[in-house]
């Protein structure tokens, strides 16, 4: 009998792992026939798969495919796509259902798989409970008395996503738009679809390489945005646009060089949305800016703060029928004129389609200028031995102390309010790390709330090396 897959790879949100050490073939088969029966058991018959262009893609998917087929289950092999190409296609298609073999922004040596059962996408317990039917011998019993063997298709829905997004999105002008894909997956359909929107596009590294050789696919990391800067500097443009390395996540930066972080971009999509749904409630996670709470109470919309994690920023969503949720991570979640999951690429096209819309002479530049803006700092990121992280924080929110702090939020960590700024601290579901970040009104009150947490932190990590 092949190894059960460790523990390890079962994350909160995805199952992710190094490739021929944690993430083997012979695992991949067993996780394929333990969702296989999940799925049966809610009903269905068939599920979507697809890949992004990792080098252990296509074996991995061949391990998946096996497993779903011994469980009973109908594979659609959709080939290689974004992520969010995978969602489309449960839609398209009507599964429902469907996997996406991708590692995301990992090294190159890792990879994994993102899931979606009934609509819903699987996170936390649901994903803990996969391992627990392959460890109990479970799946083995299931799947030596299935009572049938799936089959598998094949379908290319690449033109139906891109005349999907053409007919919705209309643009008033054509743009001029620069492009970093990472050498992601996003390289092919990320420019396909700026062009038929009618766009003149520079391609950077849009070659779908899994090993990486330019720079690390993950534009939340302003080193990653420097190739994309440097073209931009060039001149003649409208909008840097740059993925990570499935697709799901979308950076900005505009023509002047500055990078737009996600929270500040949900501003534009906010007023966008609030404008044709009023009232509606717009949902963002813990570490976006208090700036964009203040703004969709002006523009007459619901804040809602949530935790971080695509997987359950998409179940509130799908909860609260919100027309539009966002993570500071880069995940924006269009569930108007859209299907609610997180799309890099059909976020691109909605900034492109709003920045179209401003009349000469003001340019895209100028619109992201005028939003509001607090001092504030990247993610930042405090390593720790495994699961310390997360008894830390238990700690911090039990005893710590913040003097001038007006209130706490602790759904996702801790958030500790001020009047005139926040700091952010809360354990990685992914990575053995204390997340933190913090923003003020003014440089002063950013270095006194910073204090605050020092101190907070070194009572209960005291010897962390404090990244401010």
């Amino acid at each position: 009998m092949n190894a059960h897959p460790p523990a390890s790879i079962f994350k909160a949100y995805d199952i992710r792992g190094v490739v021929d050490d944690t993430l083997t073939e012979s695992g991949v088969v067993q996780i394929g026939q333990a969702l296989g029966q999940m799925i049966v058991a809610e009903g269905m018959a068939r599920c979507v798969v697809g890949r992004d262009g990792r080098l252990s893609g296509e074996r991995l998917l061949a391990a998946l495919s096996k497993g779903l087929m011994s469980a009973g289950v109908d594979v659609i092999d959709i080939g290689m796509v974004p992520t969010p190409v995978v969602y489309f296609a449960t839609h398209l298609l009507g599964t429902g259902t469907g996997v996406a073999i991708t590692g995301s922004h990992n090294p190159p040596e890792y990879n994994g798989l993102k899931m979606m059962v009934g609509g819903r996408t699987l996170a936390g317990e649901e994903i803990q409970a996969l391992h627990q039917k392959i460890v109990s011998g479970e799946v083995a019993s299931y799947v030596s008395i299935s009572p049938r063997q799936g089959q598998m298709g094949f379908r290319d829905v690449r033109s139906d996503y891109i005349g999907r997004i053409a007919s919705d999105v209309k643009l008033k002008r054509p743009m001029r738009v620069a492009m970093d894909a990472g050498n992601g997956v996003a390289g092919e359909l990320g420019p396909a679809v700026m062009k038929a929107l009618g766009c003149d596009v520079t391609e950077l590294y849009c070659e779908i390489d899994g090993n990486f050789p330019n720079h690390h696919p993950d534009p939340a990391d302003p080193h990653n945005l420097e190739a994309l800067m440097a073209e931009l500097a060039k001149g003649g443009f409208d909008m840097g646009l740059a993925f990570d390395g499935d697709g799901d996540r979308l950076g900005v930066v505009t023509a002047n060089g500055k990078i737009i972080w996600p929270d500040r971009q949900l501003m534009l999509y906010a007023a966008n949305v609030l404008q044709a749904q009023p009232g509606s409630e717009i949902i963002y996670d813990v570490k976006c800016s208090r700036l964009l709470t203040q703004w969709i109470e002006k523009h007459g919309g619901r804040p809602l703060m949530w935790r971080t994690g695509h997987s359950l920023i998409k179940s509130k969503l799908k909860e609260t029928q919100a027309p539009l949720a966002g993570e500071m991570s880069g995940h924006v979640f269009f569930n108007d004129r859209w299907y609610g999951f997180d799309d890099g690429i059909y976020t691109a096209a909605r900034l492109l389609e709003i920045l179209s819309e401003v009349s000469l002479p003001s340019t895209p530049s100028m619109v992201f200028e005028a939003l509001p803006e607090a001092h504030s700092t990247p993610e930042l990121q405090v390593k720790t031995a495994d699961g310390e992280n997360h008894a830390a924080v238990a700690r911090m929110v039990k005893e710590a102390v913040f003097p001038t702090a007006r209130s706490r939020i602790t759904i996702d960590g801790i958030r500790v309010e001020y009047d005139d700024g926040f700091g952010l601290a809360r354990p990685s579901n992914t990575t053995p790390v204390v997340v933190l970040r913090f923003e003020a009104d003014t440089p002063a009150a950013l270095a006194r709330i910073q204090a605050e947490f020092r101190s907070a932190i070194s009572k209960v990590l005291p010897n962390a090396r404090l990244p401010f």
